[in-house]
């Protein structure tokens, strides 16, 4: 036995010359934006940083924030970094005093990312500064800040967006989504990441 299968009717897609304008990715124009540094110290940190920050071969988190000091980060007192993070540009980060960076953590740092002290950024968490103007046919690159404040959390598998700041103690847990900032002493769920109750430290 066979079923016939009817055509349904549907919505037919708007013709493009009924567009509202075109995105053309072949008019993005990397030599817009300022990366910092010159050609050759960012090859270099790009080899530095696979041998030493991503590979498991080097097992010292003292050797990976001197080798971030060499390239320009600004590095507080005992920070530990732990293997599998990745940096996109040292000389654009600053983390304060007892800073710890999980497993696989990734900072894409286009624009500042700003660390205070004693602030958690656990495994896997990705900090984006970048994102595109979906508005712009060329796709143009926008970037904007983040900053986290003393004594912050950031979950495991989260997700900070450019131009956010997590204030003083704030906490996002693990697979949450700030693309706002985050108040103090606030715990935070979901995506987007909204409070849940107050983060209470007791001694």
């Amino acid at each position: 036995m066979s079923i016939a299968l009817q055509d349904t009717p549907h919505e037919s897609a708007p013709a493009l010359s009924d567009a509202v304008g075109a995105v053309d990715l072949g008019a993005y124009d990397r030599r817009t934006f300022d990366r910092g540094a010159g050609r050759l110290k960012e090859i270099c940190w790009l080899l530095v940083e696979w041998l030493f920050l991503q590979l498991p071969l080097c097992p010292s988190s003292r050797v990976r924030v001197a080798l971030l000091r060499a390239f320009g980060a600004r590095v507080g007192q005992g920070v530990v970094i732990r293997t599998g993070v990745r940096i996109k540009f040292p000389w654009r980060l600053s983390l304060g005093d007892h800073v710890w960076i999980g497993e696989q953590a990734w900072l894409l740092n286009l624009a500042p990312i700003t660390v205070a002290d004693h602030v958690c950024i656990s495994q896997r968490a990705l900090l984006c500064t970048g994102s595109h103007d979906y508005r712009s046919p060329a796709f143009s690159l926008l970037t904007s800040p983040i900053h986290i404040q003393t004594g912050a959390w950031i979950g495991a598998a989260t997700f900070v967006g450019p131009g956010v700041t997590v204030f003083s103690h704030a906490v996002l847990t693990a697979g949450s989504v700030a693309g706002k900032d985050l108040d103090p002493h606030m715990i935070y769920r979901g995506n987007p990441a909204e409070s849940i109750r107050r983060r209470d430290i007791r001694d």
